[in-house]
C-alpha cells in the first residue's frame, strides 16, 4: 500500500473512531451513566477548541516569520483563565441562570430579549467565522497535498484539492448534524460532540509534542544544542514591537470570550461552575505544552528544509523530509483534529444562533404566530438547525473556493479574532453596567463591525475587492478616511490600527448612546439580574397567567421539547405545586412561577427571545411583580432626584462661574489700578523730593541769596515736605490699619463738633471753593469713639467732593440722623454727576481712583476710610444713584460696638 493510500486509510479509521466515541458518549449520557462525561478534565480538554489548525500549523509559521510574537495568541487566553473569578464565573453563572444557547442569546437576553440585537450578533459571528472555517478546510487540503509531494507521489491539482475540501466539509457537516442536533435542550448538552473534541485535543497535543521531541532530541542533539541553534537563528535576534504585542494579547483574550465556538464549550456546555477552577490552571498548562516546541520546530525547519518552503507546514514536512513517515502521519492527524474540531463546534454554535434568532422568528411570523397549531415545532427547530449547519459549512467552502486559498487565508485568524471581538464592549458592559441599553448595544456593534470590515476585513481579502485607490487616497480622495490611516493616524500596524479604532469607537458609541437613551422596564430588570447574578437568584420578571390554559401550554411544550420531556416537566411542576405525588398526565396550575420556569425550559431549546415570544402568544403578555415595579419606581425616583441635583448643581456652577468672571474682571482692573498707583506714587514722591533738593542746593551753594528769596525758597521746601509727609502718612496709616497695629483713642464727644472741625480743616487745606451745607439732627448726638480717626474719614470724604465734583457750583450736603438701633448715619451727597458705574466696585480698593484722568491723590484715601470704620465698628459705603455722589458713614453710638478687623489681633486702648 502506498503512503497516500495509507494516510487515507488512517484518516478513515480515525474518523470512524471519533464517531464511535461520540456515539458511546451519547448513549452513556442517555442511560445516566455519563458522570465521567461531566468531569473537569473533559471540560478543560474541550476548551482546546481554541487551538485550531491555524494554531497547530500556523504557530510554527508565525514564529518563523515574526519570532516570539506567536506567544501572544496563547498569552491572552491564559490571562482570561487565570482571572476566571472576575469574568468567566459571572458569565457561566448568567448562562446557567438564563439558559442561554449562544453568545447571541446572551446579548439578546441582557437587553430586553431583543431579537434584533441577536440577529446583529449572529450576522457578525457568521461573517467573522466563515473565513476561519475556510482556513481549516485549506489546512487539511494543503497538508494532504504537501504529504503527497513530500513522499514523491503526484499531489492533487486545484480541482482535486477542491474535491478534498468538499468531502471534508460534507463529512464535518454530517458529524455535526448527527451528534449536535439529537436534542434541543442546550442544558442536556452535546456529550458526544464534547467527548470527541476532548479526544481530538489529546491527539493534537500528543502529535505536536511528538514532533517537538523528535526535533529537539532526534535532529538537534539535545536541549543545549537546540538553544544554541535558536540563538544563532534570526528568531534569536527578534525585536519585540510593544504596541503590536499588547494589541495581539488583548485580541486573543477577547477572542477567548467572544468566539462562538469558545462560548459554546466554555458557557453553554459547562456542566458545573466549579469546573472553571480546574480549567483555570489546567488549560493554561495545555496551552504551554502546545507552544513548548514551536520555536525549535521553526528553527530546524528554516535550517533543514529548502529555501521557500512553507513554514506553516514545518510540523508536517520536517518529519517527512527526515523519512519519519509514521510521525508525519501522526502529525497529519493532529492538524486534522485541530481543523475538524473547530469546524464542528463553530458550525454547531452558528447554526444554533441562525436557527433561534433568524429562522424561528420568521417561521412564527409565517404561521401567524400560533405556537400551538398543528405541526411539530420540535421538528421545525431541528430541521432548521441541521440546514443551518450545512449552510454554515457550505459558506466556508464557498469562501475557500472564491479566494482560492491564497495569502488572504494565511492571516485570516487574527482578522477573525478582531471581528468577533466587537462583541466584547457590549458583553462586558451588559455584565457590569445596569445603565447599558439596547439602542446603545446596537449602535456600538454597528460602528465597531463597520469599522472592522472597512479597515481590516476587506483590505485583507486582496484580489481587488477593495480598490487600491481607496486604500491609497481614501474614498472620494478624503485622505483621513483611508482604511489603514483613519483620522490621519499613520505608521501603525494595519491590525493594531483597525483593532484600536474599531473597539475604541465601538465602546464610545455604546457608552454615549446608552447614556442618551432610557432602558425599558424589561431591559432594566434583566440588567439588574445580569449585574447582580452573583448575589441573587430568581428571574428578573414574572408572568401574568391571564387566560392561559395548561393544555395549550402542554401542546406548545410538546412541540418544542418532545412529548416525553414535556409530560415529565409538567408532572414535575404539578408535584411541586401540590407537594405530593400526582397521577400521570396531571397538569400544573399556570401561575406566574410555573410560566417563569416554563419559559426558562423552552429557552434552552429555542433561545430566550423566541421562548419569550412563544409563551407571550399563549399567555397574552408578561407582567412584573409589585416588588419589581416598586424597585423600578424607586430607581426612577432616584434618577429624577439625581437629575434635579445635577440641574441645581449646574445652576450653582453657572452662578459661581459668573462670580468668578466678575472677580476676574475686578482683579484685572485692580491690576491696572495698581500699575497706575505705582506710577502715581513714584511721581508723587519724586516731585517734592526734586523740589526740596533743588531749592536746598540753591540755598547752600548760592552766597548772594537775598533774604526775600531765602524766605521764598524755604517756603517751597516746607510746603513740599508737608506734601511728602502727608503721602507717607497715608501709606503708613494704611499699613498700620491693615496689620491691626493701631491703638484707638476712645473718648466721648459730640458728632456736630467733629463735623465742624472736619469742615474747617478741609477748608484750610484748600477746599474753600466747595460750598458745604449742613442738616444736623435736632438733638445733639453723643458718641464714644476715636474722634481723631473719625475726623480723618470726614476730611477725606469732603476732600474727595472738592476734587471730583464736576458741577459748575460744587456743593456738598452733610446730613446726620440717629437710628433706632443705636447707630448713627452721616450722609455726604454732592451735586456732581457721581462715580461711573464701572468704577463703583473698586473705589474702596487700594490704588483705585474714581477718575484717574483727574489729578490728585494716590488712590489710598477711601481704602484708609474703610479700614478706619471697620475698626470703629462702623462702615462707609457708596450708595448707587443716577446723579450725585452719595457716601454714607454708619457708626455705633458707643465704643462697645467697635471691633477689630476679622482675622486681626484685637485692638487695645
Amino acid at each position: 500500500m502506498n503512503t497516500v493510500n495509507l494516510l487515507i486509510l488512517v484518516c478513515t479509521v480515525y474518523v470512524a473512531l471519533l464517531f464511535l466515541v461520540a456515539f458511546v458518549a451519547e448513549r452513556s449520557a442517555m442511560r445516566g451513566r455519563g458522570r465521567w462525561l461531566r468531569s473537569p478534565m473533559v471540560y478543560t480538554l474541550s476548551l482546546s477548541i481554541y487551538c485550531t489548525a491555524w494554531t497547530f500549523y500556523g504557530a510554527v509559521g508565525y514564529a518563523a516569520r515574526s519570532g516570539l510574537e506567536y506567544i501572544t495568541i496563547y498569552l491572552g487566553p491564559t490571562i482570561v483563565m487565570i482571572g476566571w473569578w472576575w469574568v468567566l464565573r459571572k458569565l457561566v453563572r448568567v448562562g446557567r441562570a438564563q439558559r442561554v444557547t449562544s453568545i447571541a442569546d446572551l446579548i439578546s437576553a441582557r437587553f430586553g430579549k431583543s431579537n434584533l440585537l441577536a440577529v446583529g450578533v449572529t450576522i457578525l459571528a457568521v461573517v467573522g467565522t466563515t473565513p476561519y472555517i475556510a482556513l481549516q478546510l485549506q489546512s487539511v487540503t494543503l497538508s494532504f497535498a504537501s504529504f503527497a509531494d513530500a513522499v514523491g507521489q503526484p499531489g492533487p491539482g486545484d480541482g482535486a484539492r477542491a474535491s478534498t475540501a468538499l468531502w471534508v466539509a460534507m463529512g464535518l457537516a454530517l458529524f455535526t448534524v448527527l451528534f449536535g442536533t439529537r436534542n434541543l435542550d442546550a442544558n442536556e448538552r452535546h456529550h458526544g460532540v464534547v467527548m470527541a473534541i476532548a479526544v481530538e485535543a489529546v491527539v493534537k497535543l500528543v502529535a505536536l509534542l511528538a514532533v517537538g521531541v523528535f526535533v529537539v532530541w532526534g535532529l538537534s542533539g539535545g536541549v543545549n544544542e537546540t538553544l544554541a541553534r535558536i540563538d544563532a537563528s534570526k528568531i534569536g535576534n527578534w525585536q519585540m514591537d510593544g504596541g503590536r504585542w499588547a494589541a495581539l494579547t488583548f485580541l486573543s483574550a477577547a477572542a477567548c470570550l467572544c468566539l462562538p465556538r469558545m462560548f459554546q464549550v466554555m458557557v453553554v456546555e459547562n456542566a458545573d461552575e466549579a469546573h472553571l477552577r480546574t480549567a483555570s490552571w489546567a488549560f493554561p498548562g495545555y496551552l504551554l505544552l502546545m507552544s513548548l516546541f514551536v520555536v525549535p520546530i521553526a528553527v530546524m525547519g528554516l535550517e533543514r528544509l529548502p529555501e521557500g518552503a512553507n513554514p506553516d507546514l514545518f510540523v508536517l514536512t520536517l518529519p517527512l523530509a527526515e523519512g519519519q513517515t509514521a510521525l508525519a502521519i501522526f502529525s497529519f492527524l493532529g492538524g486534522f483534529s485541530s481543523a475538524t474540531s473547530m469546524v464542528i463546534v463553530a458550525a454547531l454554535a452558528l447554526a444554533t444562533m441562525v436557527s433561534n434568532h433568524m429562522v424561528m422568528p420568521l417561521w412564527l411570523r409565517w404561521t401567524g404566530g400560533r405556537a400551538s397549531v398543528s405541526g411539530d415545532v420540535r421538528h421545525v427547530v431541528l430541521l432548521s438547525r441541521r440546514i443551518s449547519i450545512a449552510g454554515v459549512v457550505a459558506l466556508g467552502y464557498v469562501y475557500y473556493r472564491t479566494t482560492g486559498g491564497g495569502a488572504a487565508l494565511a492571516s485570516i485568524g487574527l482578522v477573525s479574532f478582531a471581528g468577533v471581538a466587537q462583541v466584547l464592549p457590549v458583553m462586558i458592559g451588559g455584565l457590569y453596567w445596569r445603565g447599558a441599553t439596547r439602542l446603545g448595544a446596537l449602535a456600538g456593534l454597528s460602528v465597531g463591525f463597520g469599522l472592522w470590515g472597512y479597515a481590516l476585513f476587506l483590505p485583507s481579502l486582496g484580489g481587488g475587492i477593495m480598490p487600491q485607490d481607496i486604500l491609497a487616497n481614501g474614498p472620494l480622495g478624503i485622505a483621513w478616511l483611508r482604511p489603514q490611516a483613519l483620522f490621519g493616524i499613520e505608521g501603525l500596524d494595519p491590525l493594531v490600527h483597525a483593532v484600536l479604532w474599531s473597539l475604541l469607537l465601538n465602546a464610545l458609541t455604546f457608552f454615549t448612546v446608552s447614556l442618551a437613551t432610557f432602558p425599558t422596564p424589561l431591559e432594566r430588570l434583566q440588567g439588574a439580574q445580569f449585574v447582580n447574578v452573583l448575589n441573587q437568584a430568581g428571574s428578573a420578571r414574572s408572568w401574568s397567567a391571564g387566560a392561559a390554559q395548561a393544555e395549550d401550554l402542554m401542546v406548545m411544550a410538546q412541540r418544542i421539547l418532545g412529548a416525553p420531556e414535556a409530560q415529565a416537566f409538567f408532572e414535575q411542576e404539578a408535584e411541586r405545586q401540590s407537594g405530593r405525588a400526582v397521577r400521570p398526565g396531571a397538569l400544573p396550575e399556570p401561575n406566574p412561577d410555573f410560566l417563569q420556569r416554563l419559559e426558562r425550559e423552552l429557552s434552552g431549546s429555542v433561545g430566550a427571545a423566541t421562548a419569550h415570544a412563544m409563551v407571550a402568544q399563549i399567555v397574552g403578555g408578561a407582567s412584573v411583580s409589585v416588588r419589581e415595579l416598586l424597585a423600578v419606581a424607586d430607581e426612577t425616583a432616584q434618577m429624577i432626584e439625581y437629575s434635579d441635583r445635577l440641574e441645581a448643581q449646574s445652576k450653582e456652577l453657572a452662578a459661581t462661574a459668573a462670580k468668578l468672571r466678575e472677580a476676574n474682571d475686578k482683579l484685572t482692573r485692580l491690576s491696572v489700578q495698581k500699575d497706575a498707583f505705582l506710577s502715581q506714587i513714584s511721581h508723587e514722591l519724586r516731585t517734592p523730593m526734586t523740589s526740596i533738593r533743588a531749592f536746598s542746593e540753591i540755598l547752600r551753594d548760592t552766597a548772594d541769596v537775598s533774604p526775600e528769596e531765602q524766605r521764598k525758597y524755604s517756603s517751597i521746601i516746607h510746603d513740599e515736605s508737608v506734601r511728602l509727609t502727608r503721602l507717607l502718612d497715608d501709606l503708613l496709616d494704611l499699613s498700620v490699619l491693615e496689620n491691626g497695629q493701631v491703638n484707638l483713642n476712645i473718648r466721648q464727644g459730640d458728632l456736630r463738633e467733629a463735623l465742624d472741625k472736619a469742615v474747617s480743616a478741609a477748608a484750610a487745606e484748600g477746599d474753600a471753593g466747595l460750598r458745604v451745607l449742613r442738616e444736623d439732627a435736632a438733638a445733639p448726638i453723643r458718641l464714644e469713639t476715636d474722634f481723631d480717626r473719625l475726623g480723618q474719614v470726614f476730611i477725606n470724604l469732603i476732600a474727595n467732593a472738592r476734587k471730583y465734583c464736576d458741577a459748575a457750583a460744587p456743593e456738598l450736603r452733610i446730613t446726620t440722623r440717629p437710628l433706632s438701633d443705636g447707630q448713627v448715619q452721616v450722609d455726604f451727597v454732592d451735586n456732581g454727576s457721581g462715580i461711573p458705574l464701572e468704577a463703583r466696585d473698586l473705589i474702596f480698593e487700594k490704588f483705585a481712583r474714581a477718575s484717574p484722568q483727574r489729578a490728585g491723590g494716590a488712590g489710598l484715601g477711601l481704602s484708609i476710610c474703610r479700614q478706619i470704620m471697620e475698626r470703629l465698628g462702623g462702615a462707609v459705603d457708596y450708595l448707587p444713584s443716577e446723579r450725585n455722589a452719595h457716601f454714607r458713614v454708619t457708626l455705633p453710638a458707643t465704643a462697645a460696638a467697635a471691633r477689630p478687623a476679622r482675622g486681626k489681633p484685637k485692638l487695645t486702648n
